[in-house]
């Protein structure tokens, strides 16, 4: 512990953004770095607690507090005050096979586990996360480890998210030979089309693609598993299958069908139209002027958007949608409103059950003058003109019963004009056609059955990881899934295993 009194006298200090005015005016990253000198002091405010709950990813009352992946946090945080950053960044990568990617897109499950955040403020580890990885990159740190001796095994990954990438890099390092199946035509599975460029720019990805090329992994993009290719090619071809596909069976909204009304579409296709238009017309360095020029895309502008879900996928569909320039958004969320500060019955270091403003929260309320959410309420009809376009939409107040069923408030509907309609309420588990192909049975949950710990299915050499075996979740759940179900695989493939597991 570099700095015992650090948390004592230092406050905490988080990365600042471009104001909004500004940064709606692009797709870019808009955070903006504190010195490094203040990032020292930020790394001396971790405690280096007898019991490090930041990387515990203990379960409490249903959630995960602390970090999946177990990072070396108050190592790396020691490290980085000391002013050693090349060796806090092997120690961070040490259990992060992509911290550029969490460092950016993760909740930060550490922070709110922070014994400085029973208290008071919890320290920067996200933000010290980023910081890191980035100056490894700069500094040239960050160079392909390529195996000396390769195993003669060969492993096919179904999907290039983020949990089939940690797949391809864990077994690619223990000297497997790995290639990754891609359907869409570049590699990142959400990463990529899921979430929008100004949150996490695209160059990133490239960027780690171009690296693990570089260490022997083989891509295959536009490839379809199930489709453009048989189950049995794959297991004929390979000794091992991985399959990573994800949990993209966007969860329905029953009054209104994408595929039958104009103008209404699931958030995660809206949000693919713009990055593939981006990238395709400029990299998404582009200002959004110049964006709005090319027609391929989804567009928002000028339209009245009704948003449904009030989750991270609803709030990149708002920040979207105002860098359209759409006439107006609207967000809709069936659950309560939280509370603005933790509950009695919700304490430290359970996961905090509080409102969450985020940056298209902040975007809209700049613009509009508003608050775009709406609490406890939903669709409860469409009104659409005579070609079958959207015109309008009918919500409805709603809470739930003693019985937890979902209840309509008698007298609550309001109209709202709508032209733009967005179904970003969660997923429902795989498309279930990779997995049928191979023969592997399903959960109610649209989840791959497995035997509990374990990530090999009741398919002799056929494996899964990420959302498509623990359902919808975050970045680095999938990154932790990766790297465990990779310890499986291998000890399969080699009759032991010197990958960890935990």
């Amino acid at each position: 512990m570099g700095k015992p009194t650090g948390f004592l006298e230092y406050e905490r200090k988080d990365i600042g953004d471009v104001p909004v005015a500004e940064r709606i005016t692009t797709f870019n990253e808009f955070h903006t770095p504190i010195t490094p000198e203040e990032r020292k002091e930020q790394a001396a405010r971790c405690m280096n607690c007898g019991v490090p709950y930041c990387q515990s990813a203990m379960k409490l009352h249903g959630m995960v507090t602390g970090c999946p992946l177990h990072n070396l946090i108050p190592e790396w945080n020691d490290q980085i005050y000391q002013g050693h950053l090349r060796h806090a960044s092997q120690r961070l990568l040490k259990t992060s096979n992509f911290p550029e990617f969490t460092g950016r897109v993760c909740p930060a499950l550490c922070e709110k586990a922070c014994m400085n955040g029973a208290f008071g403020d919890a320290v920067t580890i996200h933000d010290n996360e980023k910081f890191l990885i980035e100056t490894a990159w700069e500094n040239g740190w960050v160079r392909p480890r390529i195996p000396e001796v390769r195993s003669g095994k060969t492993v096919a990954v179904v999907g290039s998210g983020p949990s089939g990438l940690a797949v391809a890099d864990e077994l690619n390092h223990r000297g497997h030979s790995v290639t990754v199946f891609e359907r869409d035509d570049r590699i990142g599975g959400l990463l990529m089309y899921g979430i929008p460029n100004m949150k996490l720019d695209k160059k990133v990805i490239e960027r780690r693609r171009k690296l693990m090329e570089e260490e022997g992994v083989v891509f295959q993009t536009g490839v379809d598993v199930g489709k453009d290719i048989t189950a049995e090619e794959l297991k004929s071809k390979f000794d091992a299958v991985v399959l990573c596909c994800g949990a993209k069976n966007p969860r329905p909204l029953q009054v209104a069908n994408p595929a039958e009304i104009s103008g209404v579409y699931y958030a995660v296709d809206f949000l693919k139209s713009t990055t593939r238009s981006l990238l395709d017309h400029g990299h998404g360095s582009r200002s959004v002027r110049s964006f709005m020029k090319h027609g391929d895309f989804i567009s928002a502008k000028d339209k009245n958007v009704v948003i449904v879900g009030g989750g991270d996928t609803g709030n990149d569909c708002i920040g979207t949608v105002i860098r359209h320039g759409c006439h107006s958004v609207t967000a809709l969320e069936m659950m309560p409103k939280p509370p603005v500060v933790r509950a009695e019955s919700n304490p430290w270091p359970e996961w905090p059950r509080v409102l969450k403003t985020d940056y298209g929260h902040e975007e809209a309320i700049e613009v509009f003058g508003h608050d775009p959410r709406i609490f406890e309420t939903t669709i409860k009809s469409i009104e659409v003109s005579k070609k079958n376009e959207l015109r309008a939409v009918e919500t409805v107040k709603v809470h739930f019963d003693e019985n937890h069923h979902l209840v309509e408030v008698p007298g609550s509907e309001k109209k709202i004009r709508c032209e733009l309609l967005l179904i970003a309420a969660g997923f429902v588990g795989c498309e279930p056609y990779t997995a049928e192909a191979f023969k592997l049975p399903l959960s109610k949950r649209g989840t791959v059955v497995t035997q509990e710990d374990s990530y090999a299915t009741p398919v002799e050499g056929i494996f899964t990881a990420g959302d498509m075996h623990r359902g919808q979740s975050l970045v680095v759940w999938a990154i932790t899934e990766g790297r465990q179900c990779a310890h499986d695989v291998d000890e399969y493939l080699m009759g032991y295993t010197n990958l960890r597991k935990s």
